[in-house]
């Protein structure tokens, strides 16, 4: 009994000194060590619920949804002649409530989940294995999912303004979905998935340059070949009817933007701040800069050049907005400004194209000047947000592939998609619908009654 009593007190004895003596034994203990290690590094890396990170994102995807509806859409309304209005106020209204019903279904899936250089899997597809507690960093990731069905359905949205006034409504849809599903997907998949192809090369485009913005312009250019010119075009004055529109259209584009830019930081943080201000100044560089190329060469600055300007500001520093200094960010503006200028004026003349609203001069020309100067101004000696080891003319190498790659697949498969819309409803209205305006014709409508 009392050798009992003994090997008790013992046993309690080594209990209570175990903490400390793991460090001294020395076979298990370091084991037993080495194994809380990396659990304790797991529940320091467990990604938690962040609320302000979360209402922020919210908020950014509220404000995408403003730019498109109503803004985009009464920018480009504004453009339009008044016969044709409604249909494009339509057709973007359209455009986005069907791209964000895809994205639900299956775009998020083949953009975000897995997969390899070009596409994801359908392993998410209509959201499958997602719940309200699924998170995507610090926020849920229905919220990721929302935020990014806005990018798709804006930049699907955008190509109406260069098929703008002679396209048929149910070709502009068939159209937005084979686009968005071969093109867009892929490039959104190839930038910003980390199995994509130019995610692995080391690309930036923070908040979509290529994925967006070149994508958009180059397909709305392969639009205005594919569909011709409007009847009239270089022989019938064919101004904006409503700049007055477009000026509120530009302005509310330019709020959203905030969301569009800042937003993408996916956090309430120092990089979304940064972001925010470049959003500003840069646009507000652009306007200037534009203006005052407008009135050197025309002898008058013009509201439309102001909304023009403004909008390749926003276009521009799109890719760079969470990468470079404010700085960085107003010459990037001014840049943008002076080549978008030239884009919808001597470019335009140059390619004899008939894009309507000058998607292309616009997005196009300034997607691919705030894509080439990102890799420019990222650098940490120029206010940029990189590393001491950035080298700029190995990113702008890296920049350059992004930009040929985005060219030439939105080129080759919005020429294809077109052409298959073409064989199965035929692209353009006739001539008589034409002339008297898609308002009437096609939706049996009008946005004016006099």
């Amino acid at each position: 009994m009392k050798r009992f009593i003994v090997w008790l007190m013992m046993l309690a004895a080594l209990a209570f000194a175990a903490p400390g003596m793991a460090q001294e034994l020395p076979g298990d203990a370091p084991a037993a060590t080495e194994a809380a290690a990396p659990a304790e590094a797991a529940a320091e890396e467990a990604p938690k619920l962040d609320s302000g990170d979360t209402a922020w994102v919210l908020t950014s995807t509220m404000l995408v949804i403003l730019m498109t509806i109503p803004g985009l859409a009464l920018f480009y309304g504004g453009l339009a002649r008044a016969k044709n209005t409604l249909s494009v106020l339509l057709q973007v209204f359209a455009i986005f409530s069907t791209i964000t019903v895809l994205w639900c279904l299956y775009g998020y899936s083949l953009a975000f989940e897995g997969g390899g250089s070009f596409y994801g899997t359908f392993d998410k597809a209509f959201l499958i294995g997602i719940t309200p507690d699924t998170l995507s960093g610090s926020i849920p990731e229905y919220v990721f999912i929302a935020f990014q069905s806005t990018f798709a359905a804006i930049t699907t949205a955008l190509i109406v303004g260069s098929y703008a006034e002679r396209i048929k409504f149910s070709s502009v849809l068939l159209f937005s979905v084979l686009w968005f599903t071969f093109c867009y997907i892929p490039m959104a998949h190839m930038v910003w998935a980390e199995p994509g192809l130019l995610f692995q090369d080391g690309a930036l485009d923070f908040a979509g340059g290529t994925v967006v913005h070149i994508n958009a312009g180059v397909a709305g250019l392969v639009g205005a070949y594919v569909l011709g010119k409007r009847i009239g075009f270089g022989k019938e004055a064919m101004p904006p009817h409503s700049l007055t529109l477009t000026m509120v259209g530009a302005s509310l584009l330019w709020v959203g933007w905030f969301g569009f830019n800042a937003g993408s930081a996916l956090g309430a943080n120092g990089t979304a701040s940064l972001a925010f201000v470049n959003t500003i100044v840069a646009t507000g560089a652009a306007t200037m800069s534009w203006l005052a190329g407008e009135a050197l060469a025309k002898g008058k600055a013009s509201m439309l050049g102001a909304a023009s300007g403004a909008v390749a500001g926003l276009v521009a520093i799109t890719p760079a907005a969470g990468f470079v200094g404010p700085m960085g960010a107003i010459i990037i503006g001014l840049v943008a400004g002076l080549v978008c200028l030239w884009g919808v004026n001597g470019l335009k003349r140059m390619l004899r194209a008939d894009d309507a609203f000058d998607v292309f001069g616009v997005h196009g020309v300034g997607g691919i000047v705030g894509a080439l100067l990102t890799g420019v101004f990222a650098a940490p000696g120029l206010g940029g947000t990189q590393g001491a080891d950035y080298v700029i003319a190995s990113q702008l190498l890296v920049q350059a592939k992004g930009v040929l790659i985005t060219i030439v697949w939105s080129a080759v498969v919005a020429f294809i998609a077109y052409k298959v819309v073409d064989m199965i409803l035929g692209l353009r209205v006739t001539e008589e619908e034409e002339r008297e305006g898609l308002d009437i014709n096609s939706h049996g409508e009008s946005a004016y009654y006099l």
